[in-house]
This record gives structure tokens, sequence and C-alpha cells, in this order.
């Protein structure tokens, strides 16, 4: 091959674009697969439409020297960066390859990734990370470090202007969890897929914990104890279509709708309407299915959940509404009666303020006695964690709808997107129950003096009965606050997707400003 001439230069060019593919040995392949993991490229390949990809500083390569660098010089250096289309919409990604240095970072690689999301904010594009690589790479000394801020800063920067998904496709440790912590969604695979600060051997030597990898840092233990990840792919194939999924309800950036089809509503009852009238037990301590609820009054029954796995006493999730994305917040009366506590409110909270930054309706179903009382909870913070959910909804500025269908208790009632929250349209079924707490404990406020003198009497399970009976009749009901505008309307059950239309169509052209400052400072 004659490099001086055209015909060499481009067989040099095809050779080097060709161990730009190749750059992971093909033993380093074997093992990637052998572990159940799919390569960088090969997770690109799932990811974007056909034929669309199109990469960028594919021939980079690092510049160190130390430690016998030098003598090997990948081109690429361990992370594909470029842009390409998922379902027509154009969508910039890097993927971080295991099969080159380990997925390590050095100081091209991280230039490589902070180039892509340059690109990325620049043209209001969302952002997809593709992640499993072992930290900073040694060698090349505090530079990693330097690259790894650079990275943080942009995500910082990033946030709430365009979406950021995080896969973890493999083991994530050290500068490698940071960054998907602070983007917007975080999706890991069964099995194959951890991440952590510190390893299991440096938590043993430090503390003389044993714990696997898996129990520290697994997609498990992520989406049930720390709350750290948003889904739990089946596979790695699983996990790349609930991203895919979850772009098709966010807009391209903070300045776009979300994406919407005309899909108009028929404004009828139908029979899966009817049902909901037969939903909430007679008993207000029996449980039922919120996603009953939340399935009836979305386009197709499709509701795309989002931590299914953590706090199960509140349901969160995307859905639309005659063809345009809506954020789901519900009370989950199966788990812990649908008591908020610590995990419940942080999860409600962050997904509002999702929603918020990217222009998508709140839609909330309340079903909750209170906060979840206990000593954990309060010496956990339950008070500055539990406002956080206050802070969410009283700062958003996307439409608010509410629909109380059971109980709506003390200040639970206030935080679950309440009117004097500034919620814009608040609906309530005839089972709604209103009030500062529920019969039995106001009874035994209201009436301790009496209740004890019937207990002498030998009476006090009558008596009590007929006074639990009067404060339901009284207080625990939706009228009350009906007749001071705190619900805009008490529908029947199978009224709720009609109204819910009906208010979203009205919404559409809400526009509302919040006093100006440099930011609030919410209860972190």
């Amino acid at each position: 091959m004659d490099i001086h001439t055209t015909a060499g230069k481009l067989q040099d060019l095809e050779r080097r674009l060709d161990e730009a593919v190749h750059a992971g040995s093909a033993k380093a392949v074997e093992k990637q697969h052998a572990k159940g993991r799919k390569t960088a490229r090969e997770r690109i390949e799932m990811l974007f439409d056909e034929g669309s990809f199109v990469e960028l500083d594919e021939l980079a390569r690092h510049r160190s020297t130390a430690f016998g660098l030098q003598k090997k010089r990948p081109y690429g250096d361990g992370v594909i960066t470029g842009y390409g289309t998922i379902d027509g919409r154009q969508v910039c990604v890097f993927s971080q390859d295991f099969t080159v240095f380990g997925g390590s970072l050095g100081e091209v690689y991280g230039e490589k990734i902070t180039k892509v999301m340059d690109l990325a904010i620049k043209t209001g594009c969302p952002i997809i990370g593709i992640n499993e690589g072992a930290g900073a790479r040694i060698q090349e000394g505090v530079v990693s470090l330097g690259l790894y801020g650079e990275i943080f800063r942009r995500n910082v920067h990033a946030s709430g202007v365009i979406p950021q998904i995080s896969l973890i496709m493999g083991s994530c440790a050290g500068g490698h969890v940071y960054s998907p912590a602070v983007t917007d969604f975080t999706v890991m695979v069964d099995g194959t897929s951890n991440m952590f600060i510190t390893g299991p051997d440096v938590i043993k030597t430090v503390t003389g914990e044993d714990v696997t990898m898996e129990e520290l840092g697994g997609a498990r233990t992520h989406n049930t104890k720390s709350g750290n990840a948003h889904y739990m792919g089946s596979d790695e194939e699983d996990a790349i279509e609930y991203v895919k999924a979850l772009l098709s309800y966010l807009p391209q950036n903070n300045l776009d709708e979300p994406p919407a089809y005309d899909d108009p509503a028929v404004e009828s009852f139908t029979d899966l309407d009817q049902t909901l009238d037969a939903l909430i037990p007679d008993s207000p301590n029996q449980p039922y299915d919120m996603h009953t609820v939340i399935e009836a009054v979305l386009d197709d029954e499709e509701f795309l959940e989002v931590q299914p796995l953590f706090a199960p006493n509140i349901v969160v999730g995307f859905g639309r509404v005659e063809g345009r994305p809506v954020g789901v917040v519900g009370n989950q009366p199966m788990q812990f009666a649908g008591t908020l506590d610590i995990d419940a409110s942080e999860k409600a909270a962050r997904f509002v303020r999702t929603c918020d930054a990217f222009n998508v309706p709140v839609l909330t179903f309340v079903d909750v006695p209170g906060f979840l009382p206990g000593t954990d909870q309060e010496f956990n913070g339950i008070i500055r964690r539990g406002a956080k959910l206050i802070y969410a909804y009283a700062e958003a500025t996307v439409p608010l709808v509410t629909v109380i269908t059971r109980k709506a208790y003390g200040g639970a009632y206030d935080v679950m997107g309440s009117k004097h929250l500034g919620a814009d349209i608040n609906l309530a079924w005839p089972t709604a129950q209103i009030a500062v707490m529920g019969a039995q404990g106001a009874v035994n406020i209201l009436y301790r003096k009496e209740i004890a003198e019937a207990t002498e009497a030998g009476s006090v399970d009558e008596r009590r009965a007929e006074l639990v009976t009067e404060y339901e009749d009284t207080l625990a009901n939706p009228y009350i606050a009906a007749e001071r505008g705190y619900v805009d309307a008490v529908i029947a059950p199978h009224e709720t997707r009609v109204e819910v239309v009906r208010a979203l169509r009205l919404l559409r052209s809400k526009r509302e400003t919040l006093p100006a400052k440099k930011h609030g400072n919410i209860p972190l």
C-alpha cells in the first residue's frame, strides 16, 4: 500500500477505520459475550434506527506515555460517541467500551464524552449514556479526575434542558456512577449490571463487611432499596426498549412540547369507565389497586411505570390522554395503605419535577391516609424529605389535574397536588374523605371524655360507632371541600376520563410565571 497515492490513502483510511471498529481484542469481546453482555457497538445498533448512527471522533487516541501506555493506543480510546435517530428523532449518545482498557476513563475518553454532550446541549436533543467502566484510568492520574468533573458539570448544565438517560449495562464503579445519578432516568439490567462508589473488597478492608457485587450494587438493589435506578430490564434488549419508550413521552428539549399525535377522545362512557363505579370498597380499610383507575383514564390503558419496584406505596409513570403525554402520580392503597413515607415522597417529588422541566402535564390520583408514622421515619427526616413533594408541586407550572378517589387526610391532602399548592383542576369522587384525620382518630380526640364514660358504662362500642358515623357524615366527605372551592367538582367515578380529557384540553394554553429568582432552595 502506497500512502502517497490517492488509492493508498483511501486504503489507509479503510484500515484505520477497521482498527477503530475492532479496537477491543477478539478475546475481550468473547469474554464480554460470555458474561451475557453486548459490546458497545452492538448496543448502539440496538438503540438507533437502522443505518442512522453517525460516529464522532472514531480515530481519537490517548496521548499518555506513563506506565507504558504509549505502546497501546487503540482508536476510539474506549468510548464510542455520535448521534443518530430513534423513531426518527435526533439523539446523541456515548457508549463505553469495556473491551478497551476495561472502559476506564482517561483524558481523550472524557474529552469525547464532553464534546458530544456539548453538541446535544447546543442542538437541543436528548443524550443517552451507555455506561460500563471500571472508573478512572489510573495511569493518567489527576487528568482523569478532571475530565470526570467536566462531565458532571455538563450533566448539571443539561439538567432540565435536554432529557438525559443512563443505561447501566455492566459494572460501573467510582466516578462512573456519579454522572448517571445526575441524569433524569437510570436503567439497569437484572443480573449483569451493578454500580457502586467502592467495591466489595474495599468495604471488606474498611468496615469488615462481607457483601457480593450483586448485593452491594446490583440492579435489584438499586431498583428496590436505594432508588437510584428507575427500571430493571430482564436483559439488555428489554432495557433498551424501555429507554425508547421513555423517549416517546419526552420532548427534544425544554423549549419543545412532548411528542403527541391527534387522537380525540369520544365523550361517552365505556364499559371500562362504568367499572370504576364499583371499584371503591364499602370498608375504608379495604384496599384496591390504583393501577385500575390510572389505566381506565389513559389512552388504550397503556401506562409506562417508572420505579415500579421502589416505594410501591406510590405509583408514578407516563401515559397519554388524547394522544398527548401526561405524567401520572397516584397513591397505592395496596401498599402501606397508600401512606406517604420518605421514599414515596422523594420518588414522587423527583418525578413531578422531571415532568415540569419537560412540559409534561401531571395527573394525580389521591387516596392517602397520611404520612407513615414511626421513629424510623422521623429520625431519618420525613419532615424535610416530605417537604420536597410540597416544593415539587408548588413550583410546577405545567397543567396539574388532581382526582381524589378516597382518603385525603391531614398534611398528606395538602401535599398530593391540592388546590392550595396550585393545582388547576381538582376533582373528587363521592367516596372521597377529605378531612384533618380519619374518623377513628378524630373521635378518640374529640370525644375522649364521652368515650371514657361509655367505657365505664359498658356501651363503648355502640357509642363509638355512632360517633364515627356522625363524623363521617359531617366531615369525612368531599362536600365541605366542594363548598369552599377546594375541589372544583364532585364526579361519579365513571366520569373521570371524560372530565380529565376536558380539563387537559383547557389547560393546553396554560401560562404561569413564578416570581423572578436565581433558583429556589429545595429542602435537599
